[in-house]
């Protein structure tokens, strides 16, 4: 467990027989992170010791099944970090990245998005502006007031902050740079409806997690109100919840945490069920995922014909410390790397100078509360 940019992740490093081969793997619950560690450690561990490397799927299908009561986040991140650790071990051997594995590059490069956050709005045009310059077309707008620690996060206040926010993007920066609506499920049904119909009129890459994944059951009713794209999943914790979701046409865009469903083997069978129905990709690529993760979210947009674009986090210079080979945007986009595995190291040495941090110093739900105080959901 590391924190080189002050939130949480887990790093599971397996070792082979075979001297300097080694895999690494994302198993990243920010916010349980000790919990997950312990998974590791005192559960799956023991079953995988003795294994053949080679079978990943196996494996994978074990480890998932193993406690009878399967599934959660907290157990599928745990999976997650041994999965994505001997899938990169796997494309070592093969002396290939791993999106060579899944069938190879079906794009030269990665379309991405980066969230800019401020205190104001003018803050936020200046930090926009910066992001375009570095040549970013697209943005999660994040001001202080629309979201965490906010007090005007519900209702039509929040509707009217985000029409002044896209009104004054789109006066600085027309209509070739887009933008990402992030509502974390915050509002009450009807008002989606509201913000919905405000944001026709504004470039949106898609409207995202509209509803909170205990209230799906409003998005049909959503995609027959609006034309708005719509993404959805970052706090799903299995492969099934969007099931229902991609045969329905309800959603267009899958947003997965792949720690939070298993790791790669699943992200890479939920690509290819969303490719069937017309439903494209944008992995969850937030601060709380190891660069490690981010990679693994790489190589599936690179190699997904369904992909649709890509959540960036450039590292912090802790951070490439800790993980040497972080992959960097060039002009706002991802490129492929041709170095065997994830493309990307662990240094340990580097990590401890980062301890994990705290569990009450890292939890945000306390600030977000309604006017009323009444805790909301994210």
């Amino acid at each position: 467990m590391t924190a080189p940019e002050g939130l949480n992740l887990v790093v599971v490093r397996v070792e082979t027989d075979v001297p300097g081969l080694y895999g690494l793997g994302c198993g990243t619950h920010a916010f349980r992170a000790k919990a997950v560690k312990d998974i590791v450690d005192d559960y799956l561990t023991p079953r995988v010791i003795g294994r053949s490397a080679r079978d990943v799927t196996d494996i994978f299908q074990t480890l998932k099944l193993a406690p009878y009561w399967r599934g959660g986040p907290v157990d599928n991140s745990a999976l997650s970090g041994i999965d994505m650790a001997l899938w990169d071990i796997k494309a070592k051997l093969a002396n290939q990245p791993v999106w060579s594995l899944t069938g190879g590059l079906v794009r030269s490069y990665l379309p991405t998005y980066i969230s800019v956050f401020a205190t104001s709005l003018e803050e936020l045009v200046v930090g926009v502006r910066k992001r375009w310059d570095e040549g970013y077309r697209s943005f999660r707008p994040m001001i202080a007031g629309h979201d965490y620690g906010s007090q005007r996060c519900t209702g039509r206040a929040y509707i009217a902050d985000w029409v002044a926010t896209l009104t004054r993007l789109v006066e600085e920066f027309g209509t070739e740079a887009e933008y990402v609506v992030d509502v974390h499920g915050r509002l009450q049904p009807q008002e989606v409806f509201e913000l919905a119909r405000a944001m026709d009129e504004f470039p949106l890459v898609y409207l995202e997690d509209p509803f909170p994944h205990e209230l799906t059951r409003w998005l049909p009713q959503l995609r027959g109100f609006s034309s708005l794209r719509i993404a959805i999943g970052e706090t799903f914790a299995s492969i099934e919840e969007f099931l229902p979701l991609i045969v329905a046409s309800s959603i267009d865009v899958v947003r997965s945490h792949i720690s939070m469903i298993g790791g790669f083997s699943a992200a890479h069978r939920l690509a290819t069920l969303a490719e069937q129905f017309g439903v494209q990709t944008a992995w969850h690529g937030p601060l709380d995922l190891s660069p490690l993760g981010h990679a693994a979210n790489a190589a599936l947009g690179l190699a997904s014909p369904n992909f649709g674009i890509h959540e960036h986090h450039e590292p912090s210079e802790a951070a490439i410390e800790v993980f040497p080979g972080a992959h960097t945007a060039e002009a706002g986009r991802i490129v492929p790397w041709h170095t065997p595995g994830w493309g990307v190291e662990f240094d340990e040495a580097a990590a401890r100078r980062h301890p994990p941090m705290s569990p009450f110093t890292i939890s945000r739900l306390e600030a977000n509360r309604a006017l009323d105080g009444s805790l909301l959901k994210p």
